[in-house]
């Protein structure tokens, strides 16, 4: 009988609330989002165009950032409209089975910009450790290879957390108190036991991103044992400098994401709307700067950026 009722009562339509206890707000917490989203768009679809155009551009390093922005322009895509639409709109009417194409892409696009960090870390020692060999070694074919790569370890491993949640049942309730949908946040409204999905979700975060920090520090102690057996105070300087930009990236991508994941674990003072805050920060953040950041620190894009912004000014001004 109890499965009869759970299953006449299985939610198959959810109502993202956007950030709870701050709904009188919503138009103003808008504001930071639509321009962060604006700043990641334009940012990112440069960096890609600038890269892709510029044939002084297609070495390994490009290519991984190339592959970087796009991840980042995907996993705005996927979150920043969904939330405006709800601060704006109130529109957080939204099917499981979009709920659940929404959790996987963006699990999907997070682990796969976990995985393109770690190869901008592998890239970064056999240029500094490697340097007459570099090119040899990272070919454009290989290039592909690990981009394809990258994206079936996310999809292969996230797959089957799409069937697992298939096979619960939403009797519980279907009100969902963020701007979007997460595994384990919609699986705890299911009246099944979710032991599974916990522990399924622990481990491949464990296996895959967990494994990749650890990896990117294995990498950097041995560059850094690399610089410091450079015996040029100059060549060191040089050396590290082209990693300043990757470490950047690397602090800002996991540092949220680490900090967030203690609160929700550890923090059970702090109230909701922080803990929905702390999450869309993971998601703004890391993908508006990461072009600033590469644009500002890395001469070659940097020279580009203004080469191609000066021009287009300069041929207008010539037709004016």
């Amino acid at each position: 009988m109890t499965t009869i009722n759970h299953t006449a009562v299985s939610h198959t339509i959810f109502r993202l609330l956007g950030i709870p206890g701050l709904e009188d707000q919503h138009v103003w917490i808008s504001i930071p989002f639509f321009v962060s989203y604006v700043i990641t768009l334009l940012g990112n679809s440069l960096l890609i165009c600038i890269i892709l155009t510029k044939r002084s551009l297609h070495e390994p390093m490009y290519l991984f950032l190339c592959m970087l922005a796009g991840a980042d322009v995907v996993l705005s895509t996927c979150t920043v409209p969904q939330a405006l639409a709800i601060f704006w709109f109130r529109a957080g009417e939204i099917s499981l089975d979009r709920c659940i194409t929404q959790f996987f892409i963006i699990h999907c696009t997070f682990m796969s910009e976990s995985g393109i960090l770690l190869v901008m870390a592998f890239d970064r020692y056999i240029a500094i450790c490697y340097p007459l060999r570099y090119t040899t070694i990272l070919t454009r074919a290989l290039i592909g290879k690990i981009g394809v790569t990258i994206i079936l370890r996310s999809f292969c491993t996230l797959f089957p957390i799409v069937f697992l949640l298939k096979r619960l049942t939403f009797c519980q309730n279907n009100i969902v108190p963020h701007t979007f949908c997460e595994h384990i946040g919609l699986a705890k409204y299911a009246c099944n036991d979710i032991r599974v999905n916990i522990w399924y979700g622990f481990s491949i975060l464990m296996l895959t991103v967990v494994l990749d920090v650890v990896l990117i520090f294995v990498s950097y102690v041995l560059i850094l044992r690399a610089v410091f057996h450079i015996p040029s105070r100059d060549a060191r300087h040089k050396a590290l400098n082209t990693c300043g930009s990757h470490v950047c990236i690397i602090v800002l991508f996991y540092s949220p994401a680490i900090f967030t994941t203690l609160t929700q674990r550890f923090g059970r003072h702090i109230p909701p709307h922080t803990h929905i805050l702390l999450a869309n920060i993971c998601m703004l953040a890391p993908p508006m700067l990461n072009p600033i950041i590469y644009g500002i620190k890395t001469k070659q894009i940097r020279e580009q950026v203004v080469h191609m912004l000066f021009t287009k000014q300069k041929s207008l001004w010539l037709k004016n």
